[in-house]
């Protein structure tokens, strides 16, 4: 689609809060899918995908985190 949304490693970091190691550490679990390169040749994703890597980590970590019952 034409009205996507793509960021940059760096701008997914800012916008989820990670550094920009767990983005990578993302693409190489496959939690994040590279979308493809921008014009400067930098790896670009998906805002949807970013968020979903995002989510999709934050909930394993808070399973793996709580206090069990």
């Amino acid at each position: 689609m034409e009205d996507e949304v793509w960021m940059t490693v760096k701008e997914a970091a800012l916008f989820t809060g990670v550094s920009v190691q767990t983005v990578y550490s993302w693409v190489r679990r496959g939690h994040l899918a590279i979308g493809g390169l921008n014009h400067r040749n930098q790896k670009v994703f998906r805002h949807l995908d970013v968020a979903r890597a995002e989510m999709a980590t934050r909930t394993k970590a808070q399973r793996l985190l709580a206090p069990s019952g």
